[in-house]
């Protein structure tokens, strides 16, 4: 099975996440560093919808000014753009497979799409 996380390695839980994943058997993993390759706007847009969540919920809060911005608050589109530009506001980590989009938080969600 192939999987692909989009890792932060200074985050624990997305150190657990990707410690389950190179454990588990027969799994290819590809592991993206998303603040030194974020992922697009558009890409971002269809991780959520495989998720079956809002952008606002991958928002990142924690450690971040996007309750000052209002992102919570905002659409879509705009929260999408943030992210984008700063990936420091994407909520990590995300990890897909071909049965779906998790975020791994906690980092056990991840056996869901195993």
């Amino acid at each position: 099975m192939k999987a692909t996380i989009w890792h932060n390695p200074s985050c624990g839980t997305s150190r657990k996440t990707l410690t389950i994943l190179e454990e588990t058997p027969d799994v290819d993993l590809t592991v993206i560093e998303y603040l030194k390759t974020p992922p697009s706007a558009a890409r971002l847009a269809q991780l959520y919808r495989d998720a079956g969540m809002t952008p606002q919920q991958g928002l990142r809060l924690r450690g971040t000014d996007a309750e000052e911005r209002g992102l919570p608050q905002a659409d879509d589109a705009a929260v999408l753009a943030a992210m984008e530009a700063e990936p420091v506001l994407i909520e990590r980590p995300l990890v897909e497979t071909e049965k779906g989009v998790r975020l791994c938080r906690p980092q056990d969600r991840v056996r869901e799409i195993l």
